[in-house]
């Protein structure tokens, strides 16, 4: 498929200076279909890190069943407990810097990537050094990802426009693990993401904080296809996903973290924070009420609300250090 009239004149970019960095934990049915469809890339990139979480499911004996046919190295690591998607994409991206690489890639196991997609982001690499791509749901259709936050609020717009002018990008000041494209000396300013969310808020940290350091975008570039299907609440156009206890605690929980990340940057205003903390408490009811068409549940957020008051009030929080800037 030939690249879009939107996408800039490249100038030369070296496939072999990125690396897709992988985060799993058993689900090794869904690694096969993304490591497979890594082996139709054209080009590859230069290195595969996957992060294995522990798995006690059939994973390492995937992972090196590609290693002959994948055509590219893939370095890859068992951590000995599971750390989250957070500390796995945390170590991900360590590993990653640490092999010279330029470009990282960052995503989930149950997506694949789009035969040209590595092309597709690296045609934008000239111009931006925090890139998101677009991906297709399981379904086959577009899938809309909040690309911009409320800063004051910390959290997403849920209907900033979908659709893409002329120039093929939008500017956002979020993040998304499952398709971010950041490059090294953003990583060497603001750090490894952090693992102490373990899951949820991360990458939206993460982007936030990128884009505090360049001029960060989504582009309009399909470059992922989601293989893994999730319940959802068709809200006509938008769908609200359905979720888990765990995630449910994460999600009140890690606002302690958000709010120590605004206090250090000197953005935090408590009512207006507090008014998105109130908010994100109403949206997961009304997800328990419409998707999972239950009331069990809301104990995890009350856990998560009182554990976040504690990550807030510790004096001794720091936040992510920056990294050394060694040439690769």
């Amino acid at each position: 498929m030939p690249l879009p009239s939107h996408t800039p004149a490249a100038t030369p970019f070296d496939p072999a200076s990125a690396t897709i960095a992988v985060v799993t934990f058993n689900r090794s049915s869904l690694l096969t279909r993304l490591l497979a469809s890594i082996v139709a890339m054209d080009p590859k990139p230069g290195h595969v890190v996957i992060v294995d979480n522990a798995s006690t499911d059939d994973t390492t004996a995937v992972v090196e069943s590609f290693r002959e046919r994948i055509g590219t190295e893939i370095v890859y690591t068992r951590l000995d407990t599971n750390t989250g998607g957070s500390g796995g994409f945390s170590e991900g991206m360590r590993i990653a810097y640490d092999l010279g690489s330029t470009w990282i890639w960052m995503m989930d196991d149950d997506v694949e990537v789009l035969p040209d997609g590595l092309a597709r982001m690296g045609a934008w690499a000239p111009r931006f050094k925090s890139i998101q791509g677009r991906r297709y749901d399981y379904d086959g259709s577009e899938f809309y990802w909040q690309y911009r936050i409320a800063e004051p609020l910390a959290i997403p717009i849920p209907f900033a426009p979908a659709g893409f002018d002329e120039s093929g990008y939008k500017e956002m000041n979020s993040g998304c693990f499952e398709g971010m494209f950041i490059h090294r000396d953003i990583v060497a300013q603001i750090g490894l993401p952090d693992p102490r969310f373990f899951i949820y808020w991360d990458d939206q940290m993460y982007g936030w904080l990128a884009s505090r350091k360049t001029t960060a975008v989504i582009v309009d570039e399909f470059v992922l296809r989601r293989t893994r299907e999730i319940k959802q609440w068709d809200m006509g156009i938008r769908h609200m996903n359905a979720s888990s206890n765990a995630y449910r605690y994460y999600i009140m929980r890690n606002r302690g973290y958000i709010k120590q990340y605004y206090r250090s940057l000197g953005v935090y205003n408590p009512v207006l924070f507090g008014l998105g903390t109130a908010l994100t408490f109403g949206k997961e009811i009304i997800r328990l009420l419409f998707v999972e068409r239950t009331v069990r549940g809301t104990s995890n957020l009350f856990r998560g609300i009182r554990d976040g008051r504690r990550i807030a009030k510790d004096r001794s929080w720091k936040p992510m250090p920056p990294l050394p800037r060694l040439q690769p």
